[in-house]
């Protein structure tokens, strides 16, 4: 699975601190944190007929994560939201689009990893695009990666950071094994998210319809997503059961359905792990039932913005 190119970004406008700016021309500081040591968080937006979905959701985490990486100072939302909307209004955009935002601890007057050295506010980046959810529905091959998720006491996954390098790391040894995307586990050996997704699996099914229950990881060694949690809403309002609970591989292995979460590519079926068919080889009912309630929240949920 690698995206391709799509022609209509050829000419994106991007936003740095305000400053709309065609990308082949658009460049930060080399002082700037983010190049100096990945010191940054970051969403992903999408866009749905001019509205953003879960946008303040989003941008909670965003002001968690800098706030638990002690930026001295914050835009407030009203600030950001104006900024993406400005971005939009220059690409023309309403649909399809994927918006990347970015927040870093901004120029540092040397380069340091001292944070004191920054004192001239942070950077903001909007960065949209015209992508359509990413993953292929027909369903997604992992294997599972000997890269680990950190545990809190290292690295608390609840930061929703920019330096990925351990997802990059996984990533990699998914592309040389030619799957899609890896799994990935905690230092305990349970599982933990896909080096871009959620996971949930679904028991006791029965193959012919929409049937049977959800479990999926707790989040210890992977962050609270936001699409992880409107799937978990849904559950909720449909009555179906579902768990957060430590899963292990064999737990996914003998799963009647596995799919992934995330914004960028909504809700994606798990059809093979580690060369294990998962279920019926296919897209699961309770998985297509899913989804098309995800559907519906998006076509009609979310903050207007273009």
């Amino acid at each position: 699975m690698l995206q391709k190119f799509d022609e209509r970004n050829r000419d994106l406008i991007v936003n740095i601190n305000g400053q709309l700016i065609h990308r082949d021309k658009a460049g930060i500081s080399p002082f700037d944190s983010a190049v100096q040591g990945g010191d940054a968080v970051w969403e992903g937006l999408r866009l749905y007929n001019g509205r953003i979905f879960k946008l303040h959701e989003h941008l909670n985490r965003l002001e968690r994560s800098a706030r638990a990486l002690s930026f001295a100072e914050i835009p407030p939302q009203e600030k950001i939201i104006a900024q993406i909307k400005r971005t939009l209004a220059a690409n023309k955009m309403r649909e399809g689009v994927h918006i990347r935002l970015t927040l870093t601890r901004g120029v540092k007057i040397t380069s340091g990893m001292d944070p004191r050295l920054n004192q001239s506010g942070p950077t903001l980046i909007v960065l949209a695009e015209h992508k359509a959810p990413v993953y292929a529905k027909n369903g997604l091959v992992l294997i599972t990666t000997k890269i680990r998720r950190p545990p809190p006491e290292v690295l608390d996954a609840q930061i929703h950071h920019a330096n990925l390098l351990n997802s990059i790391l996984a990533k990699i040894e998914a592309n040389n094994t030619g799957a899609d995307d890896a799994l990935m586990l905690d230092t305990r050996g349970f599982v933990a998210e896909t080096n871009a997704t959620h996971i949930f699996i679904v028991r006791n099914s029965d193959k012919s319809r929409a049937s049977g229950d959800l479990a999926t990881s707790r989040v210890v060694a992977c962050p609270e997503g936001i699409t992880r949690g409107t799937v978990m809403e849904i559950c909720a309002a449909e009555k179906i059961r579902c768990v957060e609970t430590e899963l292990s591989v064999a737990d996914v292995y003998g799963a009647n359905e596995v799919f992934c979460t995330g914004t960028m590519g909504e809700l994606a079926a798990v059809t093979k792990i580690d060369n294990r068919q998962i279920g019926e080889g296919k897209v699961g009912a309770m998985t297509k039932h899913l989804s098309d309630l995800y559907a519906q929240r998006t076509a009609s949920e979310g903050v207007r913005v273009a």
